[in-house]
């Protein structure tokens, strides 16, 4: 069992900037592939950024390519989420994810949501235009 705690979430201006941080905590934590998803109201579960386990690779969604920056820190077991110039349609509750891989996620592994196994209970972010 793997539990996920965000944190980071607030309101800011539109071209401000956010970090978010998620910590993990279990057994064999440290041995996850992380992801970031989005969701805000009437609208699906988006993909926004994953990292592989050992953090050398990375997968972001189109939308937020060059303004975030996923990364993973494995002696804290938290994996954290950079976003600049944020736009007001980056509004959402944001969550991350846990995927029990050591190898090299395919990208559709890292964009399903479905496929990881655990998930937090979200921070939420809001952009003010």
């Amino acid at each position: 069992q793997v539990q996920l705690v965000e944190s980071g979430g607030k309101t800011v201006h539109a071209g401000g900037s956010l970090k978010l941080s998620c910590v993990a905590s279990g057994r064999s934590a440290s041995d996850y592939a992380m992801g970031w998803f989005r969701q805000s109201p009437g609208n699906e579960r988006d993909f926004v950024a994953a990292i592989g386990w050992s953090g050398g690779s990375t997968y972001y969604a189109d939308s937020v390519k060059g303004r975030f920056t996923i990364s993973k820190d494995n002696a804290k077991i938290t994996v954290y989420l950079k976003m600049n110039n944020l736009k007001p349609e980056d509004t959402a509750l944001y969550y991350c994810a846990a995927l029990k891989e050591r190898r090299t996620l395919t990208t559709a592994q890292a964009m399903t949501s479905g496929r990881y196994d655990y998930r937090g209970q979200g921070t939420q972010v809001t952009v003010s235009s």
